[in-house]
This record gives structure tokens, C-alpha cells and sequence, in this order.
């Protein structure tokens, strides 16, 4: 469950960003006279994105400060990484894309976490 609007802005901005890189990247790898057209690079980039919107409902549903600290230090160097990678295949929309995957990793980051308490027998 989200808990405030800072989460959901951060979990919309990071889908939003791995949605738009992907059709994108996907668009350059499949559309002739790109220049990137069935390119390892391209496909690469799409299937990061794809692996960056799971990262985000992973990160998501995270209660532990310990495992939350991993997970967006691995979603911040797929954000780098995939905007790099985009600005090496002159998509620079995929770069744009995840300067706004950053700004919503930085808003997630700033929600509060409730841990999920169980009770020990």
C-alpha cells in the first residue's frame, strides 16, 4: 500500500520512465535507417527497462531500511546506466526519460517507510 503522495509520484515518474525507454529503445531497434536498427544496444536498453519498472515494485513493496538501501543503489545505476547507454545510441529521449526516473527515485526515496510487523509466536 502507498502511503503518501511523494511515493506515488516516485513509483509513477519511474514507471513512467522505464514505459517510455523501452518504447523507444524497442522503436529504434526495430525501425530501419535508426541507425541502431537490430543493434545488441537497443535491445539491451529495452530489456533494462523492463528490468527497471520490476525493480520499482520491488522497491515498492521494500520494508527493510537495510534492503531498501541496495535496491536504489542498483535502480540508481540502471537509471545512469540506461540514460548513458541511450546517449551512446542517440536516443537522447531514453536520456531524458530517466532524468525523470531520477527525480521519481528521489521523491520514493523521500516517503517514509512502514515497516510490515508480524507477530512472533
Amino acid at each position: 500500500m502507498l502511503h503518501s503522495s511523494s511515493s506515488r509520484l516516485g513509483v509513477l515518474l519511474l514507471l513512467l520512465s522505464a514505459v517510455v525507454g523501452f518504447a523507444v529503445a524497442l522503436y529504434a531497434w526495430l525501425t530501419p535507417l535508426t541507425g541502431v536498427t537490430g543493434t545488441i544496444g537497443a535491445l539491451g536498453v529495452a530489456i533494462d527497462c523492463v528490468l527497471l519498472a520490476l525493480l520499482t515494485f520491488i522497491l515498492l513493496r521494500a520494508s527493510r531500511r537495510g534492503w531498501r538501501i541496495l535496491l536504489i543503489v542498483i535502480t540508481l545505476v540502471m537509471l545512469i546506466g540506461i540514460g548513458f547507454a541511450g546517449a551512446l545510441l542517440h536516443q537522447y529521449i531514453i536520456t531524458a526519460a530517466m532524468v525523470v526516473g531520477l527525480i521519481g527515485l528521489i521523491a520514493l526515496c523521500k516517503s517514509p517507510v512502514h515497516p510490515r510487523h508480524s507477530a512472533r509466536v
